[in-house]
């Protein structure tokens, strides 16, 4: 999972996380869980700049019975 940061304030991001929610898909579509895993925030992120960071998200194997697959779709920043 790829993410750009914008700081646009007029101070500088110190530190912070990033929490990603993973969900578990049903061959049909359903939405059967959605699993949160929490990273560092990739600061510091100075006033007016932006920050872009990778991470690889996993869940287990057996959370995702065969036939579903997994989708990161919620993405939310916390910064202090």
């Amino acid at each position: 999972m790829t993410v750009s940061f914008r700081n646009t304030g007029g101070t500088p991001v110190r530190s912070g996380t990033v929490t990603f929610g993973t969900h578990v898909i049903g061959a049909l579509g359903i939405d059967w869980t959605t699993i949160e895993s929490t990273e560092e925030l990739p600061a510091p992120i100075t006033a007016g700049t932006a920050r872009t960071k990778t991470w690889t998200v996993c869940v287990e194997a057996w959370r995702v019975p065969l036939g579903m697959h997994v989708e990161t779709r919620d993405v939310t920043a916390e910064w202090r």
